[in-house]
């Protein structure tokens, strides 16, 4: 049974077995990340963080994803120390996604442009409806998008992160998958579907063992290879000594059917 209450103002949390969502919920302004909205996502990713949830998806409620940061609120408060505050908030939020322990999912419809392109960057997955649209425009506008260049650059190729950022062109869903950006096009009737099967799949595995992984990723994928190896045999050696692996591993070898799972 589905569960759905308001968590904050601007974000929507609900819940539906072991995967959670959390939903920008300011839709007549295309959902842009506001200090009030980053606010509420700070603090339901916290709460997130916490739960047994075991796959986090962020949505969008409306035509679009997010069309970025809300300028009007930008141009209300000039001062370099109000904007470094914002872009701080956001870079928090958007670090706490890679942080949080459950793996998390994009589900984009519409636009994602700037700091909405940026937070579809920064999640694991992403499925994107047939009609979506990505830009990291800011430069059409004066304000080159550093920011979100940081999550797009690890995502793209250099030249496909630059042709992004420099043109500030919009792309199709299409050319977001051939970029690396989204890892699934979907028709949007569809698109609610297909993230419940890959929500359910990564549901199904170790959470311990996903919690591991995942951590371990954003470890490796920033150091020298020598760490990353380092780090990766650590990370490993520590889930062997976990019950799901060995249990895992033994009903593989006797043929048996997996185990439900008790590491959490």
């Amino acid at each position: 049974m589905l569960e759905t209450a308001p968590f904050a103002p601007q974000v929507l949390i609900s819940k539906s077995g072991f995967v959670t969502t959390l939903t920008l919920n300011r839709p007549a302004q295309f959902n842009p990340l506001s200090f009030a909205m980053l606010g509420a996502m700070r603090v339901a990713l916290a709460e997130v963080a916490k739960s047994d949830a075991r796959v986090v998806v962020i949505a969008a409620e409306g035509k679009a994803f997010c069309a970025g940061h809300d300028l009007k609120e930008m141009r209300a408060n000039p001062s370099q120390a109000w904007q470094e505050k914002l872009f701080g908030l956001c870079s928090e939020v958007m670090m706490s996604l890679t942080q949080l322990p459950q793996p998390t999912i994009a589900r984009v419809q519409g636009i994602a442009t700037a700091a909405g392109c940026q937070l579809v960057s920064m999640c694991d997955l992403a499925v994107a409806s047939e009609d979506a649209r990505f830009a990291t425009s800011g430069v059409n506008l004066g304000l080159f998008c550093s920011t979100p260049s940081v999550g797009v650059s690890r995502n793209l190729s250099r030249k496909r992160a630059m042709e992004l950022l420099l043109l500030g062109d919009f792309i199709s869903a299409t050319e977001a998958l051939a970029f690396g950006l989204v890892n699934r096009v979907i028709p949007a009737a569809q698109i609610d579907a297909e993230i419940e099967i890959i929500s359910q799949k990564i549901a199904s595995k170790s959470p311990a063992a996903i919690r591991m992984g995942k951590a371990l990723f954003y470890k490796q994928i920033e150091v020298s290879m020598i760490e990353a190896y380092a780090l990766a045999a650590q990370t490993m050696a520590c889930n062997m000594q976990s019950e799901d692996a060995q249990a895992g591993i033994d009903a593989f070898i006797e043929k048996k059917v997996m185990p439900d799972w008790t590491c959490k």
